[in-house]
């Protein structure tokens, strides 16, 4: 298994020869669309990496830092276009033979934070995003109301159960009595 070169594979063979050694890193990479529900980060956008990649015992490399990104979305209240940006905190670790789940491997010196960046904008991203806290949704003087899309105040009568209107209960008659 061999990692193709991309703008986030970071190669590690200085770092895995002296446990301890640490490295920055801050890149800036196109963003990759990611969706959720009604919030995007675009594809035209710039994601912010900004790591520190530690050796730890000759075997293993831990990333930790933050990843930024622009996005957008539409308020969950009112549908206007809604922006911000993403920070969030990362920290993974990467090693030569994984131990299930937890780990991402590292192959041919280098570590792929590709899918650590995707991961992490996925679970940033807002779900249902607002404009503001207070948005009280769209105006109903936006949409006004015509006669054609009234209800009207009764739905029409179909004469076929007409015979039930002469149908009697027990509690029916006893009130019709004592009245």
């Amino acid at each position: 298994m061999s990692t193709t070169p991309g703008p986030l594979v970071v190669g590690v063979t200085e770092l895995l020869r002296e446990p301890g050694r640490q490295r920055e890193i801050t890149l800036v990479v196109p963003a990759e669309p990611v969706e959720v529900s009604r919030s995007s980060v675009p594809a035209d956008a710039d994601v912010t990496v900004d790591v520190v990649l530690e050796s730890t015992l000759g075997e293993a490399v831990t990333v930790h830092g933050t990843v930024s990104a622009p996005w957008r979305g539409e308020c969950r209240r009112c549908l206007e276009p809604v922006a911000g940006t993403l920070e969030t905190e990362v920290t993974e670790l990467y090693e030569r033979r994984p131990s299930g789940e937890d780990s991402f491997p590292i192959v041919d010196d280098a570590v792929d934070l590709g899918p650590v960046v995707h991961d992490a904008l996925v679970l940033a991203l807002p779900l249902s995003p607002l404009c503001r806290e207070d948005c009280p949704g769209p105006s109903p003087d936006a949409y006004p109301v015509t006669v054609e899309d009234e209800a009207p105040a009764e739905p029409p009568r179909d004469d076929r159960w007409a015979a039930l209107d002469q149908l009697r209960f027990d509690a029916d008659a006893d009130a019709d009595a004592d009245g």
